[in-house]
């Protein structure tokens, strides 16, 4: 049998607690909002200090003025002189606008800038001035000794400035447009203006001074290089002019080439021809030698073709004819026959020469088609060559006058440039000019006071809940009943309110219960009974062992009230098990002196010596006795089951209020032996790992838990922070509860009555 279904769980529970162990708990939107309204005054607090500190550090500043310059830079303005193209050209593009404003963002701009200002000497940038601040804090008490006074050049003021002065200037394009805005930030107001407006004087007179600087260079650039490059060209001219008259050429082009080149096409043509004439009379005279070897001359297309071999075929035939007629009239030796035969002989003889004839003349046409064919080679590699030759002396006479060309070009190019130079010192146009030169500001422009304490005020409310929700992240305890089942995978017993002090008192005596019976915390432990008794109905007797993760969290309290809530309707013994710091023989005002647990399993007490009854009520109970060297080895021990099983038959209910599952393992040895284990942990004050750690342990002693107590938990902040809609925070028990008092009274007599 499972533990679930030894605990009464049925099907669904076993379901909805695998289900529940699937989910990590995370925070959603409403408890977000809940930690937020929990810790709100912190929230509140942090917030006022932080906008308390910004508005004092904002008034307390030093008001900074801001003055703006507006320069436009003509990047298409038309130039008298164009010299600038001796050096690649302004263009008109982005890049020449862009690099204007690099230009104006330039070192050298602003140490420019400082020296005609002389900011040196203003006391804001003068490094000459004293220290200041803590610096001079530390020399008046002498800590920081002064060293010799220095020399400060000219140059070394405007470099010392230069930091300052830099990180107060600002310089920004204006978008889409060619419009450059030069902002300086300055305590002094007239400075800010002053500053502003004499860069970008400082710009445009540095512009025009480079501008002329450039000019002066090029035009004694230009005066230099006209002389050289005037006997460069003097030299080209006369070494073109010796080479035309070397070759004999006034003027050569293209047209020259013409009868060479006329020449090579119909030869080219013609070697075509010749070399497929070749091609096919080496055909033929292929077949008709090797047609030799083997005398098969007459039988080839070239003889059958000659009209002359057809001819001696035919008078060969005939002359054969009359051979035969002959032969068949006559004999051999008859003159007709003899006049045939020699006829037929002669016949065969000329058409043996007409073979040979037609033979002889393929061989010569062969050997004629080669020879043509090698002289159009020859004919035309002539040609070609004669042509390559006049191509070499045209590139050779071409490279001679494109360095002519050249020259001429360069020189003409370089008398136009003098001439410009030499009236652009006159006439220098700007690049850019002022269209909206700085004014005295009107007011500063930081701090801005009120956006200051607005922001700090937004940044100290969003941090305040930011550290609020990681703080409620970082909290690991039980702060509601849901986080029983969803965190722990346990079922949860009942829920036990946190006490007022007045209840706290009487707590102490574990009376409770009879004490204040229609109190919520006694309602509660009604509810655990009511668990107990449903999770094993068929059980003639149970063991229940209490027991918790650490001290302080509340469970001999709740074993002691719960005992009192059996011993109303069963014969019930409460058995103080925590034999180090026992508590429940004083809780009840019983003697603490008297015999105990330890005496009885020891054997040498009876049970009558060892019972106890507590007042007013029907509970018996056992104390610890005299505290054992080793309590483990006592209940570990066949005397301690044996002891168990005899109070079982005596009891109906055996509650026994076991030490801490973290600090000793008697709650282990305890929790084999028990029919059930109810455990109770304190709402908000003990960790999750230290809770889930003493279950796992109590599982693995093959303890049997029917279920979780959370204890001290505030109802009204459990709803109003966790979405606890219990109802025991605010609407109580209602009227039964009251007609619950009117009956039976808060006395312990009328709580046994009840009973």
């Amino acid at each position: 049998m499972s533990e679930l279904q030894r605990a009464g769980a049925t099907p669904a529970k076993h379901a909805f607690f695998a289900d529940q162990s699937e989910r990590e708990p995370s925070l959603d939107f409403l408890e977000y909002w809940r930690t937020l309204l929990k810790r709100k005054w912190a929230i509140l607090a942090f917030a006022a200090v932080v906008t308390l500190v910004a508005g004092v550090v904002a008034f307390v500043s030093t008001p900074i003025y801001e003055a703006k310059t507006t320069l436009l830079i003509e990047t298409n303005k038309q130039k008298v002189v164009t010299i600038e193209d001796v050096y690649g050209g302004v263009g008109s593009s982005r890049e020449y606008f862009q690099t204007q404003v690099e230009i104006i963002k330039s070192r050298e701009v602003a140490l420019k800038a400082i020296s005609k200002l002389k900011l040196y000497d203003d006391p804001a940038f003068d490094p000459r001035q004293p220290p200041k601040g803590f610096s001079a804090f530390l020399q008046q008490l002498g800590l920081v000794k002064l060293g010799p006074a220095r020399e400060w050049s000219e140059q070394q003021l405007i470099e010392a400035v230069y930091g300052a002065f830099s990180s107060n200037l600002f310089i920004e394009p204006v978008r889409m447009s060619q419009l450059v805005t030069i902002r300086f930030t300055s305590p002094n107001p007239a400075l800010a203006a002053t500053v502003a407006n004499g860069m970008a004087q400082t710009y445009i007179e540095n512009d025009l001074d480079a501008r002329y600087q450039m000019t002066r260079t090029a035009s004694i650039w230009l005066q230099e290089r006209l002389s050289g490059l005037k006997d460069k060209l003097n030299q080209s001219e006369q070494v073109l002019q010796n080479y035309r008259e070397k070759i004999g050429v006034v003027n050569i082009d293209k047209s020259s080439q013409s009868g060479n080149a006329q020449q090579i096409e119909p030869l080219q043509m013609r070697l075509i021809e010749a070399r497929s004439r070749r091609a096919e009379v080496e055909a033929t005279y292929k077949i008709i030698k090797d047609a030799t070897k083997v005398g098969e001359l007459a039988s080839q297309p070239a003889v059958l073709n000659s009209v002359q071999v057809s001819e001696a075929k035919r008078t060969a035939s005939e002359a054969a004819r009359k051979l035969a007629e002959v032969s068949q009239r006559y004999g051999k030796d008859h003159p007709k026959y003899v006049q045939a035969d020699s006829d037929l002989k002669l016949m065969e003889e000329n058409l043996q020469r007409q073979i040979d004839l037609v033979v002889g003349s393929v061989n010569n046409e062969y050997e004629r088609a080669k020879s043509t064919e090698k002289m159009l080679e020859n004919a035309l590699g002539a040609a070609r060559g004669s042509v390559q030759t006049i191509n070499r002396k045209e590139f050779e006479l071409g490279q001679y006058e494109r360095e002519v060309d050249s020259n001429r070009q360069m020189y003409d190019m370089f008398i136009k440039r003098s001439k410009e130079t030499s009236v652009a010192g006159d006439l220098q146009t700007t690049v850019a000019r002022v269209v909206d030169a700085a004014a005295l500001p009107g007011g500063p422009i930081k701090p801005n006071k009120r956006q200051i304490i607005l922001v700090a005020l937004f940044l100290g409310l969003l941090v305040g809940a930011l550290l609020a929700l990681l703080v409620e992240l970082l909290d690991n305890t039980l702060k509601s009943t849901e986080e029983i089942e969803s965190r722990l995978k346990q079922p949860l017993l009942t829920v036990l309110p946190m006490l007022s002090k007045l209840d706290a008192v009487r707590t102490t005596s574990g009376h409770l219960v009879m004490d204040s019976p229609n109190s919520l915390y006694s309602e509660a432990v009604r509810t655990a009974r009511t668990g107990v008794l449903l999770s094993s109905v068929d059980l003639a007797s149970r063991v229940l062992v209490i027991t918790s993760s650490v001290p302080g969290e509340g469970k001999t309290t709740f074993s002691s009230n719960l005992a009192l809530a059996h011993a109303f309707t069963q014969k019930t013994l409460l058995i103080d098990a925590d034999m180090r710091r026992p508590s429940i023989a004083k809780a009840h005002g019983l003697d603490v002196t008297a015999a105990g647990l330890s005496e009885l399993v020891a054997g040498s007490a009876q049970l009558e010596d060892c019972l106890q009854q507590v007042k007013d009520s029907n509970l018996m109970v056992i104390g610890s006795g005299i505290i054992p060297p080793n309590p483990l080895e006592l209940l570990h021990s066949e005397s301690f089951v044996r002891t168990l099983e005899a109070l079982s038959r005596k009891f109906e209910m055996i509650i026994i209020d076991s030490p801490p599952v973290e600090l000793v393992s008697d709650a282990l040895v305890l929790a084999s032996h028990a029919s059930g284990v109810i455990f109770v942990t304190k709402a908000q004050s003990t960790p999750l790992p230290i809770v889930r750690k003493a279950l796992k342990r109590l599982r693995r002693a093959d303890g049997h838990i029917l279920g979780v107590v959370l204890n001290a938990l505030d109802f009204n902040k459990a709803e109003k922070y966790y979405g606890e809609y219990s109802g025991y925070g605010k609407h109580g028990y209602g009227t039964y509860g009251s007609a619950y008092g009117e009956a039976y009274g808060s006395s312990g007599q009328a709580a046994k009555a009840k009973a």
